[in-house]
């Protein structure tokens, strides 16, 4: 790789030929302001904050896309851009609301933080006049707030290039430029998954979760309900960083501890619902290999995934798994087979979720999931929401002592943990589905076949004999270009993992805030840690499931798991 000689604030430093100046200077621990950009999408220089002197230019520049060259002096503190940067600031917060005290990104914003390290404490500007927009929560999953919009453009560039769902886009002219759906329709209404990858890079309040911290409080305080919560794997290695640890902390026992101080009745580990899905989705791929079925098999459990296919490919349809996913199938037990164990009347039963995920919360809004009678999941929060819980109930997070899951939902496996990271649904299958056709316990654990951040990996492993051609995807853009080539018949897979976001659960739409790539590889590493270090690491071995097919589902694939635990899917229209 070439390297070029350049200064930046009195310091030589070399970089890569073809980088940028903010690059540049981020490497050698220089730091340059930004709103607009962001290290997972591609540059603009659309908010001018990030400008720069550079010797040659007769102007500042914008340092997120102006290029290192060979002996360029650049500084980055002097009067002139200090003031540039502070006016940008000014112009900004002069059309923004003022109502940070009570907004959801406050403490977390970015316009906030930089206008405090910019020393912005008065407005030399009068905004133009107001122009509100009604506040859009029409869907389960995420709240757009308009006003709040600065014109980054990082959800459009998000939507656009990661996920390929091109959503959002600008529309209008000068001061009546927005970011808008198509004829500006609200997102129950647009083809959107509810992925939450435009929350997850939105540097303000302008797009958040749906925030149903009010409605599980509620709950709590009241006390004819009986209230429950599981915790999804990717939970576990992120929560503590909404709590001010550093990112991959594992932080599962203090995390039972808080939500039991939260008055939660019971705490649950959606890690035992993932093996039971893994016991369901094994045995489906094994019927469909053996007899013909639907291939190649799709996974099911990623719910942003879902709604991608159901809007984009529905023609696809059959290729999806009928199980249900983890926290599904987890409601539906635990308002039947728990109720039933636990002698409660399923209707006191009030299942709260906690996921990385903003489609969960419209996953389990949808109209099917009650095969009990009841909904299946009554609430589903984000790890940021638990976060926001545990910091408005005082709780001093670092210093909980650690605790374990109540029974008998709360055991999982090595294999299920592993779900929260890309390639580990089909690994954990892998360990099962192999044991199940050889008949053996086989010694093999580790599938690394299957493993990497790449957006499409393919493996071909042999099981018991068979060898079985696999697929990887992460990302719905990476999603569409495999879907386009089933379609066109060059895809001749027997199984496919589908994760709708970067990297995985890891980088859910609901996780903290921020993420980019060296993030989402430190919580990755901490899953497989968690995974190298369980007693026990197939699902099939969880006691707690066998004991659930022994004394109550009878098999899997029997016609009680077929309907509590599968679902079919059908095409969304929203257009």
């Amino acid at each position: 790789m070439k390297m070029v000689n350049l200064t930046i604030d009195g310091r030589q430093i070399q970089a890569p030929a073809g980088s940028s100046v903010l690059e540049a200077a981020r490497a050698a621990g220089i730091y340059i302001p930004t709103l607009c950009y962001h290290p997972d999408l591609r540059p603009e220089g659309a908010c001018r904050l990030c400008m720069v002197e550079a010797s040659g230019a007769c102007t500042l520049v914008a340092s997120c896309v102006y290029p290192v060259s060979e002996g360029m002096v650049v500084k980055t503190n002097t009067n002139k851009v200090r003031e540039a940067r502070k006016t940008v600031i000014e112009l900004l917060l002069t059309n923004h609301p003022k109502d940070c005290l009570c907004c959801q990104k406050s403490g977390d914003c970015e316009l906030q933080k930089i206008a405090a390290d910019l020393g912005v404490r008065k407005l030399r500007f009068e905004g133009g006049e107001s122009k509100t927009r009604t506040i859009d929560n029409s869907n389960p999953s995420l709240v757009r707030d308009q006003e709040k919009c600065i014109l980054c453009g990082r959800c459009i560039r998000v939507c656009r290039d990661v996920q390929g769902m091109n959503v959002y886009s600008f529309a209008g002219r000068g001061f009546n430029t927005i970011v808008s759906t198509a004829f500006e329709h609200d997102l129950l209404n647009s083809q959107c998954s509810y992925c939450g990858q435009c929350a997850s890079v939105c540097p303000t309040g302008a797009i958040v979760e749906k925030d149903d911290t009010d409605k599980v409080w509620n709950a709590i305080n009241d006390d004819s309900k009986v209230v429950i919560v599981q915790t999804a794997p990717a939970v576990r290695v992120a929560l503590g960083e909404e709590l001010g640890l550093p990112a991959g902390s594992i932080v599962t026992g203090k995390m039972v501890t808080a939500l039991r101080q939260l008055g939660f009745d019971k705490v649950f580990d959606t890690n035992f619902s993932a093996d039971l899905t893994i016991m369901e989705e094994g045995h489906e791929f094994l019927q469909r290999l053996q007899n013909g079925g639907v291939l190649p098999m799709i996974t099911s459990c990623s719910p942003g995934w879902v709604n991608m296919i159901e809007m984009k490919y529905p023609e696809l349809l059959p290729h999806l798994s009928t199980a249900k996913s983890p926290q599904q199938m987890f409601g539906a037990v635990a308002k039947t087979y728990y109720a039933e164990h636990a002698d409660i009347d399923p209707a006191k039963i009030f299942s709260v979720s906690v996921m990385p995920c903003t489609a969960k919360k419209a996953e389990a809004a949808r109209e099917e999931m009650c095969a009990s009678g009841y909904r299946d999941v009554d609430v589903v929060i984000t790890t940021r929401e638990l976060g926001r819980m545990i910091r408005e109930a005082g709780i001093d997070f670092a210093s909980l002592p650690e605790s374990q899951y109540d029974s008998p939902l709360g055991t999982g496996t090595g294999a299920a943990v592993i779900f929260g990271t890309t390639g580990g649904v089909m690994e954990a299958a892998l360990r099962t589905v192999a044991d199940v056709v050889s008949g053996e316990d086989l010694p093999k654990l580790e599938y690394h076949e299957v493993r990497g951040m790449e957006q499409t990996r393919e493996a071909v492993v042999d099981v018991a004999g068979t060898q079985v051609k696999l697929a990887i995807c992460h990302t719905l853009g990476a999603a569409k270009k495999m879907l386009d080539r089933i379609k066109a018949g060059t895809a001749d897979y027997h199984f496919i993992e589908v994760m709708a976001c970067p990297g995985g659960c890891i980088g859910g739409g609901g996780q903290p805030i921020p993420v980019d790539a060296s993030i989402r590889k430190q919580r990755r590493e901490a899953l497989l840690t968690c995974d190298s270090t369980s007693e026990l690491r197939k699902s099939h071995e969880n006691p707690e499931i066998k004991t659930l097919y022994d004394t109550w589902l009878g098999e899997p694939l029997s016609e009680k798991s077929h309907r509590l635990l599968h679902t079919h899917y059908k095409p969304q229209n929203r257009d």
